[in-house]
Order: C-alpha cells, then sequence, then structure tokens
C-alpha cells in the first residue's frame, strides 16, 4: 500500500496494525450509524428548548429533529481522513467497499430475520411494558429494524460518492498545501463531501422513493448539513491528536513517507 519504502519486519507490523485498527473503527461506526439511523431525536427537547419552527420555502416547517446515526457519522469523516492521510485514495477505497458490502449484507440478514415466526412464550413475556400497555413486540422489532429499500439505495449511494468525493478533495488539497495545513484538507474536504451526502440521502429516499416534496427534502438537508458542518470544525483538534499520536507510533520518518506516498498515489476521482 506503501511504495518506495523500506520497512523491517517492525515497521511493516504498525503499519498494518495501524490500518487494521483504522479501518475496524470506520467499519463499525458506519454500520452502526446506519442501524441506529431509524431512530430521529430532537435537539432542541435535549438541550431544553422549544421546538424553533423554523419556516422553510414558505411550505414546510422545521424542527431541529436528527437522524440518530448522525451522533457517530463524524467518527467515519475523522476516520476516513486519518486514513487518507497515512493509506490514501486506495486506503480509503478498499475500507468504502468493505463497509459498503457489510452494511448490505447487515440489512439482508435483519430483513431475513424479520421474516422468522416469533415463537408464543417471546410473545407473551414481551407484551407489556414497565406501564403495563400492551404491544406487540414483533411489530416492535421488526418496525425497528426494517428500513424501506428506498432507504438502504439512498444511504449506500450517498455514502460511496461522499466518500469518493472526500478523497479527491483531500488529496487536491495536500497537493496544494504539502504536510501543512491539516485543518484546510480534513475540514475542507468534509465539508465539500457531506454537502453531498446530506442531500444525495434524502432524495433517493424520500422523494423518488417516498412522498417527501423537494422543499421538505431540501429544509430537512439543510439541518442535517448545518449539524454536520458544526461538528467537523469542533473536532479538528482530534485529528491534530490523532496525528500526533500515529507519528509517535510509527515514527517521524516512516509517517512522512507514507503520508507523501499517499499522496503521490491518489489521483483521480474514483
Amino acid at each position: 500500500m506503501v511504495r518506495n519504502l523500506h520497512l523491517n519486519k517492525n515497521g511493516k507490523d504498525k503499519r498494518n496494525t495501524l490500518f487494521l485498527i483504522l479501518g475496524g473503527i470506520f467499519i463499525t461506526n458506519a454500520i452502526l450509524a446506519e442501524l441506529i439511523g431509524v431512530k430521529i431525536f430532537s435537539l432542541e427537547a435535549i438541550l431544553g428548548f422549544e421546538p424553533a419552527q423554523i419556516r422553510l420555502f414558505k411550505e414546510f416547517t422545521l424542527d431541529f429533529n436528527l437522524t440518530a446515526g448522525a451522533l457517530i457519522w463524524p467518527v467515519v469523516f475523522i476516520t476516513t481522513d486519518i486514513i487518507n492521510e497515512y493509506f490514501g485514495k486506495q486506503g480509503v477505497r478498499i475500507v468504502t467497499f468493505l463497509a459498503s458490502a457489510l452494511i448490505a449484507y447487515a440489512f439482508l440478514v435483519i430483513f431475513a430475520v424479520t421474516r422468522l415466526t416469533p415463537a408464543q412464550f417471546w410473545l407473551d413475556v414481551n407484551s407489556v411494558d414497565p406501564e403495563g400497555n400492551l404491544f406487540d413486540i414483533n411489530f416492535a422489532f421488526n418496525t425497528v429494524y426494517t428500513q424501506g429499500m428506498g432507504i438502504i439505495i439512498g444511504s449506500l449511494t450517498a455514502f460511496l460518492l461522499a466518500q469518493f468525493l472526500d478523497v479527491y478533495i483531500f488529496q487536491k488539497l495536500r497537493k496544494l498545501t504539502g504536510s501543512k495545513m491539516l485543518w484546510l484538507r480534513a475540514t475542507g474536504s468534509t465539508l465539500i463531501s457531506q454537502l453531498l451526502d446530506s442531500f444525495v440521502v434524502l432524495f433517493i429516499a424520500f422523494y423518488i422513493f417516498g412522498k417527501w416534496s423537494i422543499a421538505q427534502v431540501m429544509a430537512v438537508g439543510i439541518i442535517n448539513y448545518m449539524y454536520k458542518f458544526t461538528v467537523a470544525i469542533v473536532l479538528t483538534p482530534l485529528l491534530y491528536a490523532a496525528h500526533y499520536l500515529i507519528d509517535g507510533y510509527l515514527g517521524k520518518e516512516v509517517a512522512g513517507q507514507m503520508t507523501s506516498d499517499a499522496s503521490d498515489t491518489s489521483n483521480g476521482f474514483f
């Protein structure tokens, strides 16, 4: 994955271990974000505020309601930029395609599980909530874990496009700034790629496959992007902390050669 770099066994082990750790963090959080994304939470209620009731496009009232998946997507953004820095486009492509395949696999397994006939004793034992209210546990299980085909297609399409765009912009900025201004290439690539992601997933899932209007897609997309924009800036110091720790782990010479080779081998969008 790294050219023109003569590493001893210890150096190769460290490089492989680093890629394994970063890939594990990336894939785990990508899958988790997809699974918990079915829950929508109110940011205003958490902070103790009244609903914002923002009027957009004269036909849609918007509050700060976000998908739960948005809480951990920033971890995916940060990990993407770190992998991009040290392993280049090839490294990001590997974890992106692997994460996409595993997300699709997870949804297939979930779809199959929701079709299983529930055991009667499981229904009986779990038919009453703590307040004594009756409910259908099988229906609740299926509702939580099953997402529409439109959401799956929209999510995976947006994820792939955003990742490739992030890599492309990151490396373009790196060629302009060299090893300096990590904040610019990391934050800049994230802000642009997530602008695409925020609207593509909503457009495919809820406009093409759903019943949302373009105005509603735009309104919700704006709120989601505002959150991602803010978090991307706030978490920038973590990139420097990660960079410092990784350079210390690999050694300055090895880390410098890896980032240089990552930049040299990362040409083109795909």
